[in-house]
């Protein structure tokens, strides 16, 4: 079971929100890494030169950031900045 900080839940509802933040931090852990996974393969094409490759997977990498994003694991704002800099990437790879 995982506890928050130093602190023993003591009331029955104290358990239950340590119990679903645990699920929560297990699926926001999964979104965070995919969306990592497919910027970072996206930026390993930019850097193999495969300007082609990493457009194709510009798409998938938008997914996955607005999914992270619209279940609260980043803000909108990183998010946005995200994108910009892939794109922002992409075309200046193509130059």
């Amino acid at each position: 079971m995982l506890y928050c900080g130093h602190y023993m839940a003591i009331t029955s509802s104290a358990k239950k929100a340590i119990r679903s933040s645990a699920k929560k931090h297990v699926f926001n852990l999964r979104r965070k890494d995919a969306m990592k996974d497919t910027t970072k393969s996206l930026t390993k094409a930019l850097a193999a030169k495969d300007v082609t490759a990493a457009e194709k997977l510009l798409p998938e990498a938008y997914a996955t950031i607005d999914k992270a994003k619209k279940r609260g694991v980043i803000k909108a704002n990183t998010a946005a900045r995200k994108k910009s800099r892939l794109a922002l990437a992409i075309k200046k790879a193509k130059a």
